[in-house]
Order: structure tokens, then C-alpha cells, then sequence
């Protein structure tokens, strides 16, 4: 089962480096920058050298695309046959944990303040979460990638 990740609108170059890192040592086929998450190479085609500081060489092991228009790369994805899956609080969202992988999957990550916008997490086929227990109601984007990841991973290999 292939796992791919969408980051829409992720304003820091150290959360995207970290999270090719991440995706990197989960096996993720594919990471796709949306909106104005920005890219290993910026639009004038230099490297951005604190995302490639971050990401240590993870940008050249996971393939990247860079798609402005996020709700357009769900339907692309959908109509491949790739699960979407978004990760957010919201009114339909399961916990992480209670959310079975049955197909190829896209996993959604959103702003690092807004999340991910309803339309996007309601045109996706699942919604989870990941539960809080203390006050902060959110992880870092980085760190909630990682835990969705490589839970992913051990789902997926039972």
C-alpha cells in the first residue's frame, strides 16, 4: 500500500524539510506542496537551504510535486483510485487510531494556525484526529505527520 502526503498552505520551510524527513523514513511515495507551502527549489529555481537543512538529503530520496490548487489534486488523486484522508479537529473526525487503511492513501496536513479548510477535510473520504489529553488542543504539523505516519506504516503491515 502506497502513502502519499499533501501539505496545504504550510508556511514554515523547517516544518516541510522535517517533514520530507519524516516521510522519507515512513516510505512515503509522494509528497505533494500545495497552495503556498513552499518547495526544495523556490519559482526562480534556487534551493531553499534552510527547508534542505532541515529535510538533510530527504528532498532528493521523495518525490515532489508542487500543485496550487489543492481541492483539483484531491479529485486527481480520487479519480486514481487513492484515498484521502485529512487530519484535523473537526466535527467528523475519528480518532487516528480507529481509522483503517484499506487502500492507497493521501494523507492531508494543513496550516500550522488554520489547519485544514472544511471543504477540504468534507471532500476527503475520512477525517481523524489526533486525540489531545492536555490543554493545547494541536500538535506542530511536523510532529502530528510523524505520528500519522508511521502509525500508517504499523497499521499497515498487520
Amino acid at each position: 500500500m502506497k502513502m502519499y502526503v499533501i501539505l496545504h498552505n504550510i508556511r514554515s520551510v523547517q516544518n516541510v524539510g522535517a517533514i520530507f524527513r519524516t516521510a522519507d523514513g515512513a516510505g512515503v511515495s509522494k509528497i505533494f506542496l500545495c497552495g503556498y507551502t513552499p518547495a526544495p527549489i523556490d519559482r526562480f529555481g534556487r534551493p531553499r537551504t534552510a527547508l534542505l537543512k532541515t529535510a538533510l538529503g530527504a528532498t532528493d530520496t521523495v518525490p515532489w510535486e508542487v500543485c496550487e490548487d489543492t481541492a483539483a489534486l484531491i479529485s486527481r488523486l480520487e479519480r486514481e483510485g487513492i484515498n484521502i484522508v485529512s487530519v484535523e479537529q473537526h466535527a467528523h473526525a475519528v480518532p487516528y487510531t480507529e481509522h483503517i487503511l484499506t487502500h492507497d492513501t493521501a494523507f492531508i496536513f494543513g496550516n500550522e494556525v488554520e489547519g485544514v479548510p472544511d471543504t477540504l477535510s468534507e471532500a476527503a473520504d475520512a477525517i481523524v484526529h489526533i486525540p489531545m489529553r492536555g490543554i493545547k488542543e494541536s500538535l506542530n504539523v511536523s510532529t502530528a505527520a510523524g505520528i500519522i505516519l508511521f502509525h500508517a506504516v504499523s497499521d499497515s503491515s498487520h
